[in-house]
């Protein structure tokens, strides 16, 4: 063979090569796209502009029938038939550019311009070549509706608008594929000229360019005369307008997470519309008290997705704090988590529905919790513990349970804001020492429903559906002395909730559930600023019952019952046994009057009643003498046998082993620790010996004042009976 036959077909060899290569894999790679973030059903919450200051959405799949048929109609009449180059409008343009004596037309087909767009290189007859080579590679690579798609993506639209979508929000605030004839040849023109022909100025000459294009159409008879007549009727855009923001601070975090991607999201976008009115009208209300912010978050129960996201509402009044993203932020939970340990301890077998629990003094290492109304019931049942909020109970049974077993807990459920050691939060806990998000802490209330109506979620860590159904049913009769009269709300609906307010007034928590939603709903101040009666009941309750009562229903008979409340459990979920009646523990030998009730499977694990003795073959109900002491002031009816065996006496304060902080007085002197008897028969007088010395005598209050040295003390009692009790305790060294 020749030499110049083999040089010819190497160099074929290699054209056909650079051929095949020529063409990058990712036309656009590299390209900074916008955070976009939609609805469930694809409308758009919001928006974020990409980094490089451009309105460009992620590249679309398809391009919506009206604006592909006048996109080719005006740019590209042959496109769905040449191989990307169009010889005859090539031909055509140069004819038309000589007549001219300049430049009118390019003859430039759609797959020609997309090239061009994805190489940003000026636009020489050199270039114009190499687009047209490019061309034809792409046409051998991507199908017809993929280069379409891909032009709707990247063609310009003025100014900083990219892309169909994004052109479409900001000049006519809805999706492509909403448009009308009218708006859709508006955009198809818009790219042959973006720099001199768009909305903010040139609108005669847009104006005549795109009742052209509609006259083409009609003479087609893609349109009828009557929707060319409605369309070329239609006025022109205004310069871009703001794309939506109906959930704004969801955006933010979508943008945050994710971005320059599309983020389809579990919210309903007209819902949303219609508890952010709500919530807007409420926080506008709050704001004259001083309360600043409110955010709300709705989960839907069966699908787990969040429906409503309000991260800070009432966006229109300005103020500091109001970009602030409180659903998503970690704040003091107060006692919005009590309802999760007395799931817990219900379903350890701890303790019974109704259990009584110590209502009275405590003070562990310092920490001394006390109820709101600051009184002391002595004993109280727990589910009535539970839905009064009563404080001294919580950390009686936290103390019970480990605070270390329901730190896990609370993690395997889903609060992800527990990342120090467990001894840090202590018994502090459950009062708001730990903090939470409003959105972590609604799905979990969610969770429980959800758990609750489908069984079979045994991975769960709070699983057993009798434990959940006492929790749902002592949350249904929330009461306590802060609250308002809930059951007066009109229309309400029977609703699990649980409110919370942190230390210092400065978080207001309402979190409800049913077998359909959970709400959770937080008020306060941002920058965490407290305010005297901002409380979960009067601050979020209202709010949240408002929302329930917005929310559709989807009443479903195998899931709950008609009134819209749980079902019970059924057989074979719980096991049945004879409960006290006045313990609410398991009935012991001397208990006289007990019901046979439904309880969890590891009920039989819990104590048996030990209040009731037997007094000369009579059953007598009698509480330990601190507990009695607080309990007989608010039950009239409490009778214990006059003489009994048992130790008339208990220490209130201080428990025998704790360790006790004693705070310096202003002056710089060491303060006072006060200790505190109960006696059952209080006009019995008691002596005081402390560490083996005496100090005096008591009668009917026996309390006695006194400021003991760092180190470990036996404080000892002994009544005029000979009655005696002793606590030993370690005062901490003096700071």
């Amino acid at each position: 063979m020749k030499t110049w036959k083999k040089a010819g077909i190497a160099a074929a060899a290699a054209l056909a090569v650079w051929y095949l290569v020529c063409l990058p894999r990712d036309l656009f790679k590299g390209t900074p796209y916008s955070t976009v973030v939609l609805d469930r059903n694809g409308e758009l919450l919001g928006a974020r502009i990409a980094d490089d200051g451009q309105w460009r959405f992620p590249p679309c799949d398809s391009v919506p029938y009206k604006y592909r048929t006048a996109l080719i109609e005006f740019e590209d009449r042959y496109f769905r038939w040449h191989p990307g180059v169009n010889p005859v409008s090539i031909i055509r343009a140069a004819a038309g550019n000589i007549r001219a004596g300049h430049v009118t037309s390019g003859g430039s087909t759609i797959t020609m311009q997309l090239i061009r767009l994805s190489r940003g290189r000026e636009r020489t007859l050199g270039q114009k070549m190499i687009e047209a080579i490019l061309a034809t590679r792409l046409e051998l690579r991507c199908s017809k509706k993929k280069i379409l798609a891909m032009y709707a993506s990247y063609a310009p639209f003025g100014g900083n608008v990219v892309g169909l979508e994004a052109a479409s929000w900001r000049y006519f605030g809805r999706p492509p594929y909403e448009l009308s004839w009218g708006e859709a040849a508006t955009l198809a023109v818009l790219p042959n000229s973006p720099g001199s022909i768009h909305p903010g100025r040139g609108r005669g000459e847009l104006l005549r360019k795109r009742n052209r294009l509609l006259a083409r159409l009609k003479d087609k008879g893609v349109i009828t005369p009557e929707e060319f007549a409605l369309a070329s009727s239609e006025p022109l855009p205004d310069a871009p307008g703001p794309l939506p923001q109906i959930a704004p601070h969801l955006v933010e975090g979508c943008a945050a997470r994710q971005h320059g991607q599309t983020v389809r999201t579990g919210i309903d976008a007209s819902l949303q519309k219609r508890i952010s009115e709500l919530a807007d009208s409420w926080s506008d209300e709050l704001a004259k008290t001083g309360i600043a912010d409110l955010s709300v978050v709705v989960i839907d129960v069966n699908t787990g997705s969040t429906i409503s996201y309000i991260g800070n509402a009432s966006q229109r009044r300005k103020r500091d704090g109001m970009l602030v993203d409180i659903a998503s932020a970690p704040r003091s939970t107060g006692s919005i988590l009590k309802p999760l340990l007395y799931c817990a301890l219900l379903q350890e077998g701890d303790i019974l529905p109704k259990s009584l629990i110590p209502d009275l003094p405590v003070n562990i290492n310092g920490f001394s919790p006390q109820n709101f109304d600051q009184k002391f019931c002595g004993a109280v049942p727990a589910d009535e513990a539970l839905a009064r909020s009563l404080n001294v109970p919580a950390v009686h049974m936290l103390r019970r349970f480990g605070v270390q077993k329901f730190c896990n807990i609370l993690k395997k459920s889903g609060m992800g804001t527990l990342s120090r050691p467990a001894d840090d939060y202590g018994l502090s806990l459950i009062l708001g020492g730990a903090e939470g998000t409003l959105l972590d802490i609604t799905r979990i209330y969610a969770s429980l429903s959800n758990i609750y109506q489908n069984p079979e979620k045994v991975e769960a860590p709070l699983n057993d559906r009798t434990s959940l159904w006492y929790t749902f049913e002592a949350l249904k009769e929330v009461n306590r002395p802060d609250e308002m009269d809930w059951k007066s709300v009109s229309s309400i609906k029977k609703t699990a909730w649980k409110t919370g307010t942190s230390f210092g007034f400065r978080d207001a928590w309402a979190i409800g559930v049913t077998p359909e939603y959970a709400v959770g709903v937080w008020a306060g101040n941002a920058d965490g600023k407290g305010m005297p009666g901002l409380t979960g009941a009067k601050a979020a309750g209202p709010l949240m019952f408002r929302i329930f009562n917005a929310l559709p229903q989807k009443y479903n008979s195998g899931t709950y019952a008609e009134d819209g409340w749980f079902l019970e459990p059924v057989y074979g979920e719980y096991t049945k046994a004879a409960v006290c009646r006045q313990s609410g523990c398991l009935k012991g030998i001397n208990c006289s009057e007990a019901d046979t009730v439904m309880l969890p499977k590891a009920a039989m694990r819990s104590i048996s009643c030990p209040y009731h003795i037997s007094d000369h073959g009579r059953s007598r109900f009698v509480l330990p003498p601190a507990m009695e002491w607080y309990y007989r002031k608010n039950h009239p009816e409490y009778n214990p046998p006059k003489e009994m065996s048992r130790n008339p006496m208990e220490f209130i304060y201080p428990e025998s082993g704790v360790e006790v902080r004693i705070p310096r007085l202003e002056d710089g002197k060491p303060g006072e620790m006060v200790f505190s008897l109960a006696h059952r028969y209080p006009e019995t007088r008691v002596y005081w010996h402390f560490d083996g010395r005496y100090l005096g005598e008591t009668a009917f209050i026996h309390q006695y004042s006194m400021s003991p040295e760092p180190g470990r003390h036996t404080m000892t009692v002994t009544d005029d009976k000979g009655n005696t009790v002793s606590t030993t305790f370690t005062v901490a060294a003096r700071e």
